[in-house]
């Protein structure tokens, strides 16, 4: 797994290692472990999924504590406009 930072602290691009052989291909989405390692310590509880058609926008999302999400967001085919807004007082993004 590559982790690539972004310009806002916290949030963070995950490109699984694409395994290929004559059969097709083999990729692990999530590894907390590796994840721990590289970023940060999470419990990650849920997983969701999600089809949107052709210029669907989907919502805003905003929560505080103690009911805040990480989000994961997992493009399979085209591509996706993933918008972060870092909105934390005194945030310098």
């Amino acid at each position: 797994m590559e982790i690539i930072k972004t310009a806002i602290e916290g949030v963070v691009i995950i490109e699984p290692r694409l395994f290929k052989d004559d059969r097709g291909y083999f990729f692990e989405s999530f590894s907390q472990r590796e994840f721990a390692e590289k970023v940060r310590k999470i419990d990650f509880i849920q997983d969701n999924e999600s089809k949107s058609g052709y210029g669907v926008l989907r919502g805003l999302h905003f929560q505080k504590p103690p009911y805040a999400q990480s989000k994961l967001v997992r493009v399979i085919k085209g591509s996706v406009l993933d918008v972060a807004v870092d909105i934390r007082k005194g945030s310098p993004t």
